[in-house]
């Protein structure tokens, strides 16, 4: 098992920047990739941002350019964070931390439990 902690949201107005963070514990040592995701109200959670162990990143094209994926571990934990810039009104939504492990041919997702940021002035 794998426990995902998030922090970092907030309000922020457009422009304006934000940085999520998520501490990964607990079995994290087959961990393939981390990343983030959002779901904005009335709309299917989306893909932003995914960094594999290997640190190959990929992004939406929405925050291309805005938004930076990072990772870092320490001791037992393994962290990812999302350096948010530039922030736009449709940039609100709830943010989920993800970590996908592969184990020969199982794969596996964990999820947060949900940061809101919300964008507005």
């Amino acid at each position: 098992q794998v426990q995902l902690v998030e922090s970092g949201g907030g309000l922020v107005q457009p422009g304006g920047s934000l940085r999520l963070s998520c501490a990964a514990s607990g079995s994290i040592f087959s961990i393939y990739a981390m990343g983030w995701y959002r779901q904005a109200p009335g709309k299917q959670r989306e893909l932003v941002a995914t960094i594999t162990s290997g640190a190959s990143t990929n992004y939406a094209d929405s925050v291309k350019g805005r938004f930076t994926i990072s990772r870092n571990y320490a001791g037992h934990t393994v962290s990812v964070y999302l350096q948010m810039n530039s922030l736009k009104p449709e940039d609100t939504a709830v943010y989920y931390c993800n970590a996908e492990k592969v184990a020969g041919t199982a794969r596996s997702d964990y999820w947060g439990q949900g940061t809101q940021v919300t964008v507005s002035s």
